[in-house]
């Protein structure tokens, strides 16, 4: 089975085949028009992914030498994301499913997360604790087979990725906010300064970060003389920590031997050394990097796998900017 997988959730315009489970081209434009900014304009970004979409497809089955009558079925995100992108995708999507008279169905774009680590480690076996951290969700899941998902803890308010965005805008720095402070850190010593790390008491899967960026900008209002570095560093390891060892109370809760990081922030450098040290006795599984942050590849493989399976979406399905996953 050939299925194009397409992907507009945000500011990265993704296309990608899938044969056979087999991701044979991965195709990604990140709009960088958006740094001048300070963060994704919505209206922006469906522009862009207007103008990119058509070439960029007919790029990638160039590449892997298929015809568009070849294709067996399109993946495309549904939710969740900004409305405008998504509908640029779906509507693109749909067009050409009817065009080519083909299968086509919506794809949740968390649950695409999760499964992106498939592509990782084929021989990933259930049930599995997830890590699933990006600009828009930290959510833990314990993953038990395909449709079968439980949410043992999330956010209450910012996401991980948003901490590092808006702290990152505190610090004076670019975007998006997780690169640039751990490109800073670097140069930092991370036990500087104690921030907060918020629902840490009888280990509690439920996650806080806007107290930790509050702290951020108060400290940053009472010194005037600072080091950056240790800012951005002692920041950068409150944040990663609180995610460690939640995971690690998670995997402990349910007894799994099994964990798998999701998301855009799975790239974080920090994340992955300490996530392998502190649970070092289990097994721990990273997608590689270009499959952490937004990409098609996740699209067209759990595509594949629903559509194998006699699912698909109607045509007039609708965009579902709010998608959950449970």
């Amino acid at each position: 089975m050939i299925v194009l997988g397409i992907e507009t959730s945000c500011d990265e315009t993704a296309v990608a085949i899938s044969k056979d489970y087999n991701i044979l081209h991965s195709e990604v434009s990140t709009q960088t028009i958006h740094r001048k900014y300070g963060g994704v304009v919505p209206e922006i970004a469906s522009r862009e992914h207007e103008k990119l979409l058509n070439d960029m497809i007919h790029y990638t089955l160039s590449k892997v030498k298929i015809l568009k009558s070849e294709i067996d079925g399109i993946a495309v995100t549904q939710g969740p994301g900004l409305a405008g992108t998504l509908i640029t995708g779906v509507s693109f999507a749909k067009g050409l499913a009817s065009g080519l008279k083909c299968d086509i169905i919506g794809v949740n774009h968390l649950e695409a997360h999760i499964f992106a680590n498939f592509l990782a480690d084929p021989n990933l076996e259930y049930p599995f604790i997830c890590l699933l951290v990006s600009g828009g969700h930290t959510q833990i899941w314990l993953v038990k087979g395909l449709r079968d998902y439980k949410l043992m803890g999330e956010t209450r308010d910012d996401a991980a990725g948003e901490a590092f965005d808006k702290g990152a805008r505190i610090l004076g720095l670019g975007y998006p906010g997780g690169p640039e402070i751990e490109m800073l850190s670097k140069k930092g010593d991370e036990k500087s300064i104690v921030f907060p790390k918020a629902l840490m008491q009888n280990k509690n899967l439920e996650f806080s970060f806007s107290g930790i960026k509050t702290s951020l900008l108060y400290y940053i209002e009472s010194h005037e003389v600072l080091c950056k570095e240790d800012v951005a560093a002692s920041y950068q390891a409150a944040i990663i920590d609180t995610l460690i060892t939640k995971l690690k109370w998670a995997m402990d809760k349910t007894n799994c031997k099994t964990c798998v990081i999701a998301g855009g922030v799975a790239a974080n450098k920090r994340l992955r050394k300490f996530v392998k040290q502190k649970i070092k006795n289990e097994k721990v599984i990273f997608p590689k990097l270009s499959l952490c942050t937004d990409n098609a590849a996740m699209i067209a493989y759990l595509g594949e796998l629903y559509l194998r399976r006699g699912y698909s979406s109607k045509i007039d399905f609708p965009v579902l900017p709010n998608m959950k996953l449970a």
